[in-house]
């Protein structure tokens, strides 16, 4: 009996020194960061230009390998944004950034790139089921700019605003751009439907169909800079300027046209696309580190950009 009692105590000396030098298997593993899916609606605007460069910078700075970005545009095109994060899961990315076509109908795709070990964060754009959002304060940005354009009217005048595709941002910009403008009963909306696609082009034909529609506009908000600056090209077209303009961006080349003298363009309510960029690749690093994110939900403050704001704004347009 005593020599079972003794053999015992030895195997479980064993199992124990065992224990206390052998690697322990933790299902937080670090992952390493060697590739990332990027989906963004237009690489020609230039705020999606920014955020990608970011993306990039910024994911060669935390990882010790070199990190393969994959890029794609969308158009704000679901399908054709479901096929590219198919691919991005194909190709077995560690993380996938994108600016959700359809906040709800991504959710799917989304938990099929979870379920393959991905992880993926939401940027600029609400989405089912990430697992981090990083977006502007949007509802701020649209009535902060509303808010100066109102002032810039006197609280008074007809006012128009030129929509763009319905996502969260969108949507959040025109409902921040409606509280600021709904207190003074002065000012009379004539229209706020008008989808202006978020680019030149579309932003041309929207106020091209607003100035033949009403004789007299005094305030125009657009949900971005390229719709804005599509406005104004319009309105020069048109040989009208009654109007002033108000956006979401702070992009360089808005900022640039606001000092203009005699400029349509008021102000602009400046994103950080780099910030944006800089905290998703983090955060998408630290989950794949395997370290616990508390903040799954971001949101960045924007500023407003007017030509009184130009000194101190113009400091940090690069960082833009």
């Amino acid at each position: 009996m005593r020599k079972r009692y003794v053999i015992s105590i030895f195997i479980t000396s064993i199992l124990s020194a065992f224990l206390l030098t052998s690697p322990v298997s933790n299902s937080s593993e670090s992952i390493p960061l060697r590739s990332i899916g990027v989906t963004v609606p237009d690489l020609g605007n230039p705020f999606f230009v920014t955020l990608v460069d970011a993306v990039t910078a910024k994911a060669n700075e935390v990882s010790i390998e070199p990190v393969e970005i994959i890029v794609r545009s969308d158009a704000y095109d679901l399908e054709r944004q479901i096929e590219q994060l198919e691919f991005f899961i194909e190709q077995k990315v560690d993380l996938i950034l994108f600016t959700a076509a359809d906040e709800h109908k991504v959710a799917p795709i989304v938990a099929k790139a979870q379920r393959a070990g991905i992880r993926v964060i939401a940027v600029d754009v609400n989405a089912q089921g990430a697992d981090a959002t990083i977006t502007t304060d949007n509802v701020n940005a649209g009535y902060i700019a509303c808010e100066h354009l109102a002032q810039q009217m006197n609280f008074a005048g007809n006012f128009v605003i030129i929509n763009g595709v319905l996502v969260s941002s969108v949507l959040e910009r025109v409902a921040g751009c409606k509280s600021a403008i709904n207190r003074y009963p002065d000012i009379v909306l004539l229209s706020d439907r008008l989808n202006g696609t978020g680019s030149i082009q579309g932003g041309m034909e929207a106020m091209t169909y607003l100035m033949e529609e009403y004789n007299q506009i005094d305030g125009v908000f657009a949900i971005n800079d390229p719709t804005a600056q599509g406005a104004i090209q319009a309105a020069q077209h048109a040989g009208r300027s009654e109007f002033l303009v108000a956006s979401v961006d702070g992009a360089p080349f808005a900022i640039k046209a606001i000092q203009q003298e005699n400029s349509l363009w008021t102000a602009t309510s400046k994103q950080l696309p780099r910030l944006m960029a800089e905290r998703a690749v983090e955060i998408g690093k630290d989950l794949l580190d395997g370290k616990e994110v508390e903040q799954r939900f971001i949101l960045i403050t924007p500023q407003l950009s007017t030509k009184d704001s130009f000194n101190t704004l113009n400091k940090d347009s690069q960082q833009w």
